[in-house]
């Protein structure tokens, strides 16, 4: 647990950990109603970044929640792995940029996931995509195909 502590408040992560609680408060103001979801969407356009086809918080949110994960998985994994110094201090501020780099792809696939399920065409279960045929009167009946022109 200590590890992990260290990991979390300890630099180059220390901004990281601050973006996640901001990050935190900012869902506490939306749960509590206080704020929405998509207050941000025309501060920012993230189309060039990928990210577009969901609100602007929710895509941040993404990339902090991504990104401080791997980057205090990171963290903690050197601290076993590296001894301390100069090298281990480089190394980690390499861990924090491919965690960000790493939480950016990551990000865009989820969105991306995200928004062609929300485009995909629903379908009720048990129902053919084609549409009904035409029937033959209050029977239900359908004409024969080679008698009905």
């Amino acid at each position: 647990m200590e590890t992990f502590l260290e990991a979390a408040t300890g630099l180059p992560t220390l901004p990281l950990t601050a973006a996640l609680v901001v990050v935190g408060v900012f869902w506490l103001l939306a749960a509590l109603r206080l704020t929405t979801v998509d207050a941000f969407d025309a501060d920012a356009d993230l189309r060039a970044w990928g990210l577009d086809g969901v609100p602007v918080a929710v895509a941040f949110s993404l990339l902090t929640v991504v990104a401080w994960g791997v980057s205090v998985g990171a963290a903690a994994l050197l601290a076993h792995l590296v001894p301390t110094g100069a090298p281990a201090g480089a190394l980690r501020l390499v861990t924090t940029a491919g965690a960000l780099l790493v939480a950016w792809r990551t990000t865009r696939r989820m969105v991306r996931l995200t928004d062609r399920h929300r485009r995909a065409p629903r379908r009720r279960p048990g129902r053919s995509a084609s549409p009904p045929r035409p029937t033959d009167g209050p029977t239900g009946a359908r004409p024969h195909p080679r008698r009905a022109a």
